[in-house]
């Protein structure tokens, strides 16, 4: 009889708790984005910097600039480069925000309440990915009235939006593992800049065939460049060769890596 009567007695009490999580973590989500929207410089910064860098590229650099055997108009060329940066930058000071519950008290007040300690740095996540694709909606945007002229088909802007929201997501998880590894904002902080200079030396903003043979084996072997080549072949029908396997291997090593050592940390520095 009890084997007939326990299962549901769980699933019972395993349902509601599973809602609860959810719950939680929206409203987690929704509280760091009211924080940002009380913040418009920061805010203002993560969206303007990037349209900004585009704009001094295409049009005080982009006419001594050659785009190699790509032969695509500079715009076309540096466009999935600031993309990134845009998602990537604005991904990064997630790593300022769980920094800054993490020392500020919030985590001691979040104790007393009746959540599961892993939606706080989810909740974290979650904001940063509607935050920053719609800093690259923006982005874009601005790039269509520079004279970007993309000629991808439906599925390949999903597919583009799905690299997109990964990257960021990719970044999002590091910058929450960066957050918990320092111990104060300021230190946080630096991982934002990281993140903003690395598509400088990839192949995003010139061709990395261009470079010193240094610098060229870097940006042919870094992160970046991989993810910038498949966005391009995507949005520009450019060929795509290994590119977005080694994308999908970059990023998903990142979340591999990321997520369960952020767990760990945070699961210490909480209990301690």
């Amino acid at each position: 009889m009890n084997a007939v009567t326990n299962p549901p007695r769980v699933n019972a009490v395993a349902g509601p708790r599973r809602m609860n999580a959810v719950a939680d973590l929206r409203r987690l989500a929704v509280r760091d984005l009211r924080r940002e929207l009380r913040i418009p410089d920061s805010l203002i910064v993560n969206t303007a910097l990037p349209v900004i860098i585009m704009v001094l590229f295409v049009y005080v650099f982009g006419g001594a600039i050659s785009t190699g055997s790509s032969g695509l108009p500079y715009i076309d060329f540096v466009v999935p480069a600031v993309l990134l940066m845009s998602g990537g930058y604005g991904a990064a000071l997630t790593a300022v925000n769980i920094a800054d519950d993490m020392t500020g008290g919030m985590i001691d007040r979040f104790r007393t309440l009746p959540i599961s300690g892993w939606v706080v740095p989810a909740g974290h996540v979650v904001a940063s990915m509607v935050r920053n694709v719609a800093a690259c909606a923006i982005a874009l945007a601005a790039a269509l009235v520079m004279g970007f002229r993309p000629t991808a088909s439906p599925v390949e802007w999903l597919l583009v939006l799905a690299l997109i929201a990964g990257y960021i997501l990719a970044m999002s998880s590091l910058a929450v593992l960066w957050g918990l590894l320092v111990k104060s904002t300021q230190a946080a902080g630096a991982f934002s800049f990281v993140v903003l200079f690395l598509p400088y030396l990839s192949d995003g903003v010139v061709p990395a065939e261009t470079m010193p043979a240094i610098l060229r084996g870097f940006a042919e072997h870094q992160p970046v460049t991989p993810v910038v080549a498949t966005l391009r072949s995507l949005l520009l029908d450019q060929p795509m060769g290994a590119s977005g396997v080694l994308a999908a291997l970059w990023l998903g090593g990142a979340l591999l890596v990321s997520i369960p050592v952020a767990a760990l940390l945070f699961r210490r520095r909480t209990s301690s």
